[in-house]
């Protein structure tokens, strides 16, 4: 809201945004706090952090109970779960396939996992979708530049 009580629209766009990704992500949380506590590195820490002890650059949110990194959700070593994350932050048609730069960054900005950066770029260089819209991106522009040179030559 401004300051004069009347609803901002950008406001309510940024709501409805946040709604979807609260909602498309509650099945995320729930896999990744079960998964943690499989590897005995992430399970050590998630007890000592639930003991009040300091781990270095690890927190703990007490209403998610997740796990961060500085200010980043640890994922444990389960590609089911890095699925799921590419799932929702390059295939979904809120995310309309971005390709690797832009699918990485948010994914970093967010999440931490070994290995994300090979994973995402594996995972979108293999992607049907993303290889139709580089094709045919390229293709029309070869085209248009044969059409133009066509023009003046």
């Amino acid at each position: 809201m401004n300051y004069q009580g009347i609803i901002n629209q950008d406001e309510i766009k940024a709501s409805k945004f946040f709604a979807v990704k609260v909602e498309a992500f509650s099945n995320l949380i729930e896999s990744i706090q079960k998964s943690l506590w499989q590897y005995s590195k992430y399970s050590s820490i998630l007890r000592d952090l639930g003991k009040g002890k300091s781990v270095q650059d690890y927190s703990l949110d007490s209403s998610s109970q997740l796990l961060f990194l500085k200010d980043r959700v640890v994922v444990p070593n389960d590609p089911t779960i890095h699925l799921s994350i590419l799932a929702k932050r390059h295939d979904s048609p809120l995310a309309g396939h971005p390709g690797q730069e832009k699918t990485l960054k948010p994914v970093k900005w967010d999440f931490n996992w070994s290995g994300m950066t090979q994973f995402i770029k594996d995972y979108v260089s293999s992607c049907q979708q993303c290889s139709r819209n580089t094709n045919s991106t390229v293709s029309s522009r070869i085209i248009q530049r044969r059409l133009v040179h066509s023009q003046f030559f």
